[in-house]
């Protein structure tokens, strides 16, 4: 495997993650960590296409399992000869932000690629494309980039028992940074984080290993705490895109069914990428008269969205934390919104950003209470959506982007040759949508495409669906009582 050590040495100098005064150093770590003797030959290619190689070596020679888990502990610990410390990378990318804050972000994620600790190949798998509908071009993505696991390294974990359970804490806790990983928790060695001060609390920068979208970065608290939607938010997200102008950041909602899938760990989302969201048309305008300096909207969105804009933070926070206290105790029974029954129902995801030098902060408004004929959730994706999307609609759905399952790759193939054939087996929960499209299908066009755009129909659908106040006038003259409800009361006359 030497060539390929060499290999792997020379192409991490060409992406300046290691100086070529390195060289040694890096290669005789690699050669230990690999029980290999060095060799002059040097192989070409890619970083990825290196590592995978040397992995595949170590699987060969017995030294680990071709497990999903174990390649992923290795290759971590060989990439991270390549990565400065902690420090050193504190220490360069605030030398940078001093200089340019998005010089900064640039060397962050440029390093976070390189060492592969964004899955830039398995990203590649990814099917993506974009769906033109009446709020815009909505972006659609099939997660082919998480690896599955098999049944014998399944089962295999289950037999190790909870070895280093619970350590760390959580996916996102800051002793993550470095961890080698073991069968049930991912390999992070190779893993750095950013410290950022935010609302006066510590918080870190990362990027996510699976990007879904350009720079796609995650905030995460210092402290291992529960989700939460309060002022303290509002400050953070502010904070974060006053500091960081070039980017967005946003919260999923703090309780279930309308939140992310982690709701243990306070943590955002951001990056540097423009949602069709952003852009949505706005239906109305209207002022709080408590904050004069902000200015608010409805928009053309399939959620319901109230946008603020101000220049100054403070007010915007504080309208903003008005707005939401005021819907956290709010009910509209023509509009289905019941406050509380036996739990809180109603909270926000927030999205905030900076355009053209003004705040803007973006309240969607979501209820997460469940009936008999909507068991996962009346503002949820309803059932005749599921065959497509039963999960949660979270913060990057709630901006327009679609993370659907892997399993449409290969249930939309059928799909399509139905809708070509009328012959083509289905599986039972496409059946009633797929024979739907073929009376529909003309023939005049790629039945891939038209297929694959009905699925982005069908997501639209299926955020329609968690609008709390829909674009009707019933849900139109909603909104402006909610509106109404978060002006001060007038006094009555003596």
């Amino acid at each position: 495997m030497s060539r390929w050590i060499n290999g792997l040495v020379e192409a991490a100098i060409e992406a300046d993650l290691i100086q070529s005064r390195d060289r040694t150093y890096a290669r005789n770590r690699l050669l230990d960590w690999l029980n290999e003797t060095p060799a002059d030959e040097v192989a070409s290619g890619s970083i990825v296409h290196l590592l995978d190689r040397l992995i595949d070596g170590a699987v060969e020679t017995g030294m680990i399992e071709d497990f999903v888990a174990e390649r992923e502990i290795l290759g971590a610990r060989l990439m991270d000869v390549f990565v400065p410390s902690p420090s050193v990378i504190e220490q360069v990318f605030y030398q940078k932000y001093n200089e340019d804050k998005q010089a900064a972000t640039n060397y962050f994620y440029t390093l976070s690629e390189n060492s592969n600790y964004i899955q830039t190949e398995r990203i590649k798998k990814n099917i993506s494309y974009k769906v033109e509908t009446a709020y815009g071009a909505i972006d659609m993505t099939i997660n082919m980039s998480k690896p599955e696991k098999d049944p014998k390294e399944i089962a295999r974990q289950k037999q190790s028992g909870a070895s280093g359970a619970g350590y760390p804490t959580c996916l996102l806790c800051v002793e993550n940074e470095g961890y080698a990983g073991r069968l049930d928790h991912p390999a992070r060695t190779n893993h750095r984080i950013v410290p950022l001060e935010l609302g006066g609390e510590n918080w870190y920068l990362q990027y996510s290993p699976y990007v879904y979208y350009n720079e796609h970065c995650i905030l995460l608290s210092e402290e291992h705490r529960d989700m939460v939607i309060d002022r303290g938010t509002f400050t953070r997200l502010l904070d974060f895109v006053g500091k960081f102008p070039h980017y967005f950041a946003g919260s999923n909602a703090d309780l279930p069914i309308v939140g992310g899938s982690i709701l243990s760990h306070d943590h955002y989302q951001g990056g540097q990428y423009t949602f069709t969201m952003a852009d949505a048309k706005e239906r109305e305008t209207f002022v709080f008269e408590e904050y004069p300096s902000i200015t608010g909207a409805s928009l053309q969105w399939p959620l319901s969205v109230i946008r603020l804009k101000g220049k100054v933070q403070a007010d915007l926070v504080a309208c903003a934390t008005h707005i939401l206290e005021t819907w956290r105790g709010y009910s509209d029974q023509e509009n289905d919104i019941l406050a509380e029954t036996d739990a809180p129902h109603n909270t926000v995801t927030p999205i905030a950003r900076m355009r053209d030098e003004v705040y803007e902060l973006d309240l969607v408004l979501r209820n997460n209470r469940t009936t008999d004929e909507h068991p996962l959730g009346i503002f949820h994706p309803h059932a005749d959506i599921h065959h497509i999307k039963r999960e949660n609609i979270g913060l990057i759905e709630v901006m327009g982007l679609a993370v659907l399952p892997a399993r449409l790759k290969e249930e939309l193939e059928a799909v399509i040759s139905f809708v070509e054939t009328g012959s083509a087996t289905v599986v039972p929960m496409h059946q009633a949508w797929a024979e739907e499209l073929r009376d529909r299908y003309d023939g005049k066009e790629d039945a891939r495409a038209f297929v694959y755009e009905a699925v982005g129909h069908k997501f639209v659908r299926g955020l329609e669906d968690c609008g709390v106040f829909k674009l009707t006038a019933t849900g139109d003259a909603g909104l402006r009582r909610f509106i109404k409800a978060c002006q001060p009361a007038q006094e009555t006359a003596q």
